[in-house]
């Protein structure tokens, strides 16, 4: 009688239906982590958004708080030096932020937006910044939002707002 080296088909197809078994744990787990991982990435950049906010107030005390993230940013071609702050390209945050990439205002897989809040004479006192999963469900589940007092707050599956919680 011949040994025979190698494996057998039986043998192979147990191998393959373990690794199948452990991949069908694994990959929802995975998904589960990288929305996690995106929430928290959103939250950061609106306490980014924040800070810039403050600091573009500080500097530019006549205009208050920027109207936009594009504001917040730099130009096209970055905040390399000698570029200064400017009104209009305060050099605060990054270019996924500010819009001045393609697609404008996502960043792992969330999207930004700022609306302006209420004028109070010359400078702009208030502002709101929000910030909504791509695919509500697959790149996240909470919707966040932040304005002047600094608070983030979210709500599940439908805009946060002010009332939301923080």
């Amino acid at each position: 009688m011949k040994s025979q080296k190698g494996f057998s088909l039986i043998e192979l197809l147990i191998v393959v239906a373990i690794i199948l078994i452990i991949a069908a744990i694994a990959i929802p787990n995975l998904f589960r982590a990288k929305m996690a991982a995106n929430e928290s990435s959103a939250t950061a950049a609106i306490r980014v958004i924040n800070t810039a906010q403050v600091s573009y107030s500080t500097l530019f005390p006549q205009i208050g708080y920027s109207a936009t993230l594009g504001a917040l940013g730099g130009t096209a071609a970055g905040c390399a030096p000698p570029v200064l702050s400017t009104i209009a390209n305060a050099c605060f945050i990054d270019e996924l932020l500010s819009g001045n990439t393609v697609p404008a205002f996502v960043k792992s897989g969330y999207t930004f937006g700022m609306a302006a809040g209420a004028v109070v004479g010359p400078p702009l006192v208030t502002y709101n910044v929000t910030a909504t999963p791509v695919g509500l469900g697959t790149s996240g589940t909470n919707m966040f939002c932040s304005d002047q007092s600094g608070v983030i707050r979210y709500n599940i599956g439908s805009a946060a707002t002010a009332s939301s919680k923080g």
